[in-house]
Formats: C-alpha cells, sequence, structure tokens
C-alpha cells in the first residue's frame, strides 16, 4: 500500500468512520466550526467524505447521493460512538 487512505479504502464503512473521526476531532475547535455543534459537524464530514468518494469512484448518480446522505447519519453516529469508547465516557448502566 502506497498510502495511507485512498478514495476507494474511504468508500467503505470503515474508512469513513476513520475519516469522519479523525477530520471531526481535528477540526471542532476551530473558528467558525466551534459554533457549530459536533454531532452535526460529524454528519456534515461524513457527508463530504461519502460524496468525494462517490465522484471519485465515477459513481455519482442521483441515487447515490441520496444514499450517502442516509449512510453519513450511520457513518457519523458510528465515528461519535467510537470517540466516546475511546474518551471513557460510556457507562454501562451499572
Amino acid at each position: 500500500m502506497q498510502e495511507f487512505f485512498d478514495w476507494a479504502m474511504l468508500g467503505t464503512y470503515a474508512g469513513a468512520v476513520l475519516c469522519t473521526g479523525l477530520v471531526t476531532q481535528l477540526t471542532k475547535g476551530l473558528g467558525f466550526i466551534d459554533r457549530i455543534p459536533t454531532r452535526l459537524w460529524s454528519y456534515l464530514v461524513a457527508l463530504a467524505v461519502l460524496v468525494a468518494a462517490a465522484f471519485a469512484a465515477g459513481q455519482a448518480s442521483w441515487s447515490n447521493l441520496a444514499l450517502c446522505a442516509v449512510n453519513a447519519v450511520v457513518v457519523a453516529l458510528a465515528a461519535q460512538g467510537g470517540y466516546a469508547v475511546a474518551a471513557g465516557g460510556v457507562r454501562t448502566g451499572k
């Protein structure tokens, strides 16, 4: 593998979650982004990653772009959950 990320990897669930989590955490305190709720920012990052990957793969039809909007919800929630676990903020209820 020559690169850390490539467009094919970013188009997968795992690649999109990892990229979304990293970009969200690195940018959430910057300038105007700081005024956007983190959950919304995470969704917008996930959407941008998925749409860019669809264009790069030549699969940017209207139906695929609509699916990107839905899949971005799943990717953003997974990225947020991964961060919560890594930060130790998940409670087990015990």
